[in-house]
């Protein structure tokens, strides 16, 4: 009985401290914009990697879509036709860190900043501004969510240390 006894409490001891060693590291930012679109999410694309690239389209007004590269693989594109499509690539071992803009019923600006110290701003300064950061150090964007219709109507950001804190690409 002793040694069952003992088993148990070295099982549940074990259990406990495991437990403890992983220390939350995912957030989320947002969802910033209108109520309007339809929804969409990349949590599945991040499995093919770090952001490595962005496309971001904007008309006089709006962001009116969007695609993210993921490792090598580009996300599906969401939001509208109208605009011009502008790329960024990030370099090896950089990624995305903040993210700021503007937004009324649709989202009207976003400015990327990385941790090399890069800044990309597309859109037009108008409407209520808003900054999504991590909650933990060391977390990078990992992946976008929102919603789109025409334009692109809200937007989330979901942070993560998952890639070290830095982007392997």
């Amino acid at each position: 009985m002793f040694h069952l006894t003992l088993l148990v409490l070295l099982c549940c001891a074990t259990s406990i401290s495991a437990g403890t060693i992983k220390k939350p590291s995912a957030s989320h930012s947002g969802e910033y914009g209108g109520n309007g679109g339809l929804r969409f999410s990349h949590s599945v694309d991040q499995l093919d990697g770090p952001i490595t690239a962005l496309g971001i389209r904007t008309n006089a007004s709006y962001i009116t879509g969007l695609l993210v590269r993921y490792g090598r693989k580009w996300s599906d594109y969401v939001g509208g036709p109208s605009g011009e499509l502008q790329t960024i690539m990030l370099n090896p071992g950089e990624s995305i860190t903040q993210v700021s803009g503007k937004f009324d019923s649709y989202i009207c600006k976003l400015k990327f900043q990385t941790n090399l110290g890069r800044r990309f701003s597309f859109g037009v300064d108008v409407g209520t501004s808003f900054t999504a950061i991590p909650l933990f150090p060391g977390a990078i964007l990992t992946y976008i969510s929102g919603r789109s219709g025409a334009v692109i109507d809200a937007i989330g950001f979901h942070w993560n240390v998952e890639f070290g804190g830095g982007a392997r690409h």
